[in-house]
């Protein structure tokens, strides 16, 4: 296994009667990893293990140069330098917001990178401090939680779905806060979902799982332009660009999301020129043309250039990876289609893009 400093690396055998998890990962020590996957297939168990909260056999673990577990050694779960989040916040209900932050500050070895103050800050709870528990909504129960694990000064933040227990508008209420945390901390994230619209808005890299597997890593757009191993991240194959609004169109309402390579118009959201976001374009709202289709209801076209071209789930319907400047994109056709257009590596096409969905 390879010691490097700006490196993950995991590798975890573990049997159980009628599960077993095998991995072998390196995995970069920034940015935030999705373990993505299904219910069963071994997200949470890969993330106990990295915790020191299942203890493999089989395993090693080695954190920016540092080992925490080989045939010969065993860090214990306090003395890992990480931050972890549960699905519930499970806080103390006779004390305050801050009692419990304090709580597991008491309780702490480790040495704070995030001091209390700023923990708070992160999270917007600071008018919640003198509360109890039992006053606060789900949301911010769990802004609480993830307050108290970056208080401790984590090195690396573990985050097992915080927000499955919460209903839509609690999870919209707090993606935000995880984004800043994603922008203004300089610690690696590990965060555990099956929730595609989750990872497709936080994730820098992706690990997608089933059934105690890797079968594929690697950086969040790279992975899903593979048309090898086609990652669903919902309800169908896409990739995900990041985009900054390069423009406002008042008179149409529509705003102008500029990547590398080219640029989508959507419908505007209300966010400034210059903020960045993240933008999402399913395979099944792309289609290709050889000729100029000249005016057309469809207004993002863009040049594009056949990168490769592989089967789909359905023997009528391939998938074709497009190279738009630096940017790769994917599109579904039907195999007649794809006959009909002469599709092949290299060949130069028209990229008519339907629907582009913001990320927010």
């Amino acid at each position: 296994m390879p010691v490097d400093q700006d490196r993950i690396a995991a590798r975890f055998k573990l049997d159980w009667p009628a599960f077993t998890l095998d991995v072998d990962l390196d995995l970069p020590a920034r940015g935030v990893t999705a373990l993505f996957g299904h219910s069963g297939s071994g997200k949470t168990t890969l993330l106990r293990c990295i915790a020191g909260l299942e203890r493999a056999a089989q395993g090693r673990l080695s954190f920016k140069g540092t080992t925490w577990q080989d045939d010969n050694t065993w860090l214990p779960t306090h003395r890992r330098p990480i931050g972890y989040v549960f699905q519930e916040a499970s806080l103390f209900p006779h004390l305050s917001v801050l009692g419990n932050l304090r709580y597991g500050l008491q309780r702490s070895a480790t040495a704070g990178r995030v001091g209390l103050e700023q923990a708070i800050e992160l999270v917007g709870i600071g008018h919640l401090l003198e509360r109890k528990p039992d006053s606060l909504s789900g949301g911010e129960r769990q802004r609480v939680g993830i307050a108290r694990a970056l208080a401790v000064g984590p090195e690396i933040l573990l985050m097992d779905e915080p927000l499955a227990a919460l209903d839509l508008k609690r999870k919209q209420e707090i993606l935000p806060y995880l984004e800043r945390l994603h922008d203004e901390l300089d610690i690696p994230v590990i965060y555990v979902s099956h929730a595609p619209d989750e990872v497709a808005r936080l994730a820098d890299h992706l690990v997608a799982m089933e059934g105690g597997r890797v079968i594929a890593h690697g950086p969040l757009g790279e992975t899903l332009a593979r048309i090898d191993l086609p990652i669903r991240l919902g309800e169908d194959v896409g990739v995900v660009l990041d985009a900054t609004i390069g423009a406002i169109d008042t008179e149409w309402h529509l705003a102008r999301l500029d990547f590398a390579g080219g640029s989508l118009w959507t419908r505007e959201h209300g966010l400034p020129v210059g903020r960045k976001v993240r933008v999402r374009v399913l395979a099944r709202d792309v289609s290709l043309a050889i000729d100029d289709p000249g005016r057309s209801s469809i207004q993002n076209v863009h040049h594009a250039i056949v990168d490769a071209v592989a089967p789909d789930e359905h023997p009528a319907q391939l998938l074709v990876r497009l190279a738009v400047g630096q940017t790769t994109l994917l599109s579904r056709v039907t195999r007649r289609s794809a006959d009909q257009l002469g599709l092949k590596p290299g060949l130069p096409v028209y990229m008519q893009v339907k629907s582009v969905a913001l990320m927010e």
